[in-house]
């Protein structure tokens, strides 16, 4: 199933909590709109690639650190092999102005508008969280700041827990976590152990090969929005010491963008393309291991303690704000990247008002509109 949503989805992190509350939430049953508003909550308030790591909460949610692994694999491996391989053979590819390109950015238009229309039913039902939503809309639109988007959360909650009275916060279920605090603590203390001591090991080791581990695991653990965010940490990285070259750079930036699945794995691409040993695949294999080894961290070390926080009236409270917030931010997204980046005609809404339509009025499954869009891309871009 993950290995489904890795081949299948397109469109970026915001995208991908759509596809994902598709699979997980309608499809499966796996969690609740409340579970897994909650885990949308929790990996949108952490650094690092929220898609990835909410996938990674899913999975451990259901069968453990295996699972959260599992689930990350199946999401990742499709674009990581893809621009391993245009790494080794292929690195001066550009296919961001293929035509398939451009439909599979119509077709996130569609599962980010039905994503942002679900979760707005269910986590904004009364009008003290629609002004929530709203004002965080507002203030996503108006200051477009790596910054905002924490902002806008820390101010949902503070709200939430000053305007939502207690029986406006829905009581969650009692669930025991499938992590245990010792292990918690653990992944905490490596998370914030490695960012002192990689780079310190490079210096005193005058290593490149430490040195640009070091900066892709910084790029992944510090970096707020996921995504093209992180995009100016690995060009210092990589391309500012010369280990990378800027076309190559740009050119898998480029391809980045026409894989599905997270846009973290460009890191894989950088690990296979750069001068620094190991480099080719396990060159690539190395960067996003270093890349992804934040979010993991992460997710294993807040869950043991996100499953008590979460019985806390004052904290639900807050944490009702929080999701209404973040319902502001994917509707923010659904305009800018999402719509921006990809309707430039009236032929383009035309295609991504009837793929959202299709989604949702005949409930096609992702996989045909993704299909359907990239074809209509093509046909466009030949007439």
């Amino acid at each position: 199933m993950a290995l489904r949503l890795g081949l299948t989805s397109f469109g970026g992190p915001i995208a991908h909590i759509g596809y994902f509350r598709r699979e997980y939430v309608e499809h499966r049953r796996w969690l609740d709109e409340a579970a897994f508003a909650d885990l949308v909550a929790l990996c949108q308030s952490l650094p690092g690639p929220a898609s990835s790591e909410l996938g990674i909460a899913i999975g451990t949610r259901r069968a453990g650190m295996r699972g959260g692994f599992a689930a990350w694999l199946g999401f990742t491996l499709p674009s990581a092999a893809a621009l391993i391989l245009l790494g080794l053979y292929a690195g001066s590819s550009d296919l961001s102005a293929a035509g398939w390109v451009h439909g599979l950015k119509l077709a996130a238009v569609a599962v980010v508008a039905q994503a942002v229309l679900g979760m707005a039913r269910t986590l904004t039902p009364d009008w003290t969280r629609r002004g929530l939503a709203l004002a965080a809309l507002a203030v996503a639109l108006l200051i477009a700041t790596p910054l905002t988007q924490l902002a806008v959360i820390a101010g949902g909650a503070l709200l939430g827990l000053l305007l939502i009275r207690q029986n406006e916060a829905p009581a969650t279920p009692e669930e025991a976590s499938p992590i245990s605090r010792r292990v918690g603590v653990a992944a905490l203390v490596l998370f914030f152990g490695l960012l002192v001591v990689l780079p310190l090991a490079a210096r005193l080791a005058s290593s490149q090969t430490l040195d640009l581990v070091g900066g892709i695991y910084s790029s992944g653990a510090l970096v707020f929005g996921g995504g093209h965010v992180v995009l100016p940490l690995l060009h210092a990285t990589t391309v500012d010491p010369g280990f990378v070259g800027q076309d190559q750079f740009l050119a898998g930036y480029g391809a980045a963008q026409a894989v599905p699945g997270p846009l973290f794995t460009f890191a894989a691409f950088l690990g296979t393309v750069s001068s620094v040993p190991p480099s080719g695949i396990g060159g690539g294999l190395l960067a996003l291991a270093a890349i992804f080894l934040p979010a993991f961290l992460l997710i294993w070390g807040t869950l043991p303690f996100w499953h008590d926080l979460r019985r806390s009236t004052s904290f639900r409270r807050a944490l009702s704000g929080t999701n209404a917030a973040v319902v502001g931010l994917l509707a923010a997204a659904l305009y800018n990247p999402v719509w921006t980046s990809a309707v430039g005609s009236w032929i383009d809404v035309a295609i991504a008002a009837a793929a959202f339509t299709v989604l949702v009025v005949a409930r096609t499954p992702p996989i045909v509109i993704v299909v359907l869009c990239a074809v209509a891309g093509v046909l466009v871009g030949t007439s």
